[in-house]
């Protein structure tokens, strides 16, 4: 059954009020096909019979499972691989000048089931072996955090992307799945956040706000990176997705080269 119109539209006005999510109209098969194994779970016939049902139940739980449904948890170890480059190349050894000794504050967000959090933790190992690395992992989805948490992957999770040796190093087998040590797990923490609330805490060093930004529209983009820069330290990084930027949107941050890549931090003088 194709999904009516009436539905697509309450779909979507509620995915953008909870996540800033924008789904354009010629998205009904993404809407269908992510909510069609919710709707059989409850016993749906399709997905406007579920759909009308939890409108009229009203359940929160229900409603936040439909939203967790529509957002995008695409993620792979080191993905990219440049932003990594950079963080260990330009970006730490910037901080350690600044502050030699000092405490390393990263914050992943949107975060995913974890690859990005624990891939930067790999990255910086120098960092966690000598305790000076804290990295917190945030996302929307209180399932994918959750899977972040537990820190086990199945074989073709740890095939995305992870080198073999970080897998050697890093990882124990538990039957068919991979679980990340207790080493880079002790640096690491994970909290459900939206994007759309206050910051998580701070202020951080570095901030991975990657491949996000390019489902919001203007003015929620506009929002988000003040609140991010409202949890960054003067002088600290943030990184985008390849396809991302702040030109344009908030003045609030600078432009930094490296390498084949950008970085932002946050203009001198500029109040957050």
């Amino acid at each position: 059954m194709t999904l009516t119109t009436d539905t697509f539209t309450w779909v979507s006005g509620l995915v953008r009020q909870r996540s800033a999510i924008v789904l354009e109209t010629g998205k009904e098969y993404l809407v269908e096909s992510r909510l069609l194994p919710l709707a059989r779970a409850a016993g749906s016939t399709d997905v406007d019979a579920y759909v009308r049902g939890i409108r009229q139940a009203g359940s929160p739980r229900a409603l936040e499972q439909v939203v967790e449904a529509l957002t995008t948890n695409e993620t792979s170890w080191f993905r990219d691989a440049l932003p990594f480059t950079t963080l260990t190349r330009h970006i730490v050894p910037q901080l350690e000048a600044e502050r030699p000794g000092g405490v390393v504050k990263v914050w992943s967000a949107a975060c995913s089931s974890g690859q990005e959090a624990y891939s930067i933790a790999m990255a910086l190992e120098h960092l966690v072996a000598a305790r000076r690395l804290e990295i917190l992992g945030t996302d929307l989805n209180q399932q994918v955090v959750e899977r972040a948490r537990a820190a086990r992957y199945n074989q073709l999770e740890v095939n995305r992307g992870l080198p073999a040796p970080m897998l050697v190093k890093y990882f124990t087998r538990h039957g068919s799945d991979w679980e990340v040590s207790p080493t880079l797990r002790s640096v690491t923490t994970f909290a459900r956040h939206n994007l759309l609330d206050a910051p998580p805490g701070g202020p951080f060093d570095v901030v991975f706000l990657r491949n996000v930004l390019i489902y919001f529209d203007l003015p929620t983009k506009r929002d988000v990176l003040r609140r991010v820069r409202q949890a960054i330290r003067p002088g600290g990084y943030l990184l985008l997705g390849a396809a991302e930027t702040t030109i344009g949107i908030d003045d609030g941050w600078e432009r930094v080269s490296h390498d084949r890549g950008s970085v932002y931090r946050p203009a001198s003088g500029r109040a957050a």
